[in-house]
């Protein structure tokens, strides 16, 4: 049955080559992630967050808040997580984020989706089979609030030439 599954199975290429990226161009990510308290305060703990906003509801709610905070670093490592697939998965290097700002507050059980435009993609000076795209990357809750942006710039591989 191994074996049979094996042979079966086919490779497909993973994310997008530098040829394919056109400015202007506008990818509405897949699915979504719904966020809640177990992943929030696993997150929080393994970056060794301190701030009670993101583990502790009466503290949360002595501040105005209905429920702990989601940690704004998982907010922003989940939309860009959304991109992934689209943008950056056919692998290059990562050269940056810019202009990251956080809109709105998230709330376990908020659902957060993501959309990218490409903004611009020249070709590299030092590589000829790579390009330098940037995309502006947002992200929304389950209302369509945006509660994250931000610039981030990626290495892109070229199609292969068979000259």
């Amino acid at each position: 049955m191994e074996l049979d599954f094996i042979r079966k199975a086919q490779l497909k290429q993973k994310g997008n080559f530098y040829e394919d990226f056109q400015s202007g161009q506008v990818f509405e990510h897949h699915w979504g992630k719904t966020l809640n308290e177990g992943d929030n305060s696993h997150f929080s703990s393994l970056n060794l967050e301190a701030n009670p906003l993101y583990f502790n509801h009466c503290y949360a709610n002595a501040h105005d808040h209905p429920s702990v905070v989601i940690n704004p670093m998982l907010v922003f490592n989940t939309v860009f997580g959304l991109s992934v697939e689209d943008l950056s998965e056919a692998g290059g290097l990562f050269l940056g984020v810019d202009e990251l700002i956080f809109h709105r507050t998230v709330y376990p059980r908020d659902t957060l989706t993501a959309r990218s435009e490409v903004i611009s993609k020249r070709e590299s000076g030092k590589n000829p089979s790579l390009g330098i795209v940037s995309w502006h990357t947002r992200g929304f809750n389950q209302c369509d609030d945006l509660v994250i942006d931000f610039k981030r710039t990626n290495l892109v591989s070229k199609k292969e030439r068979s000259d």
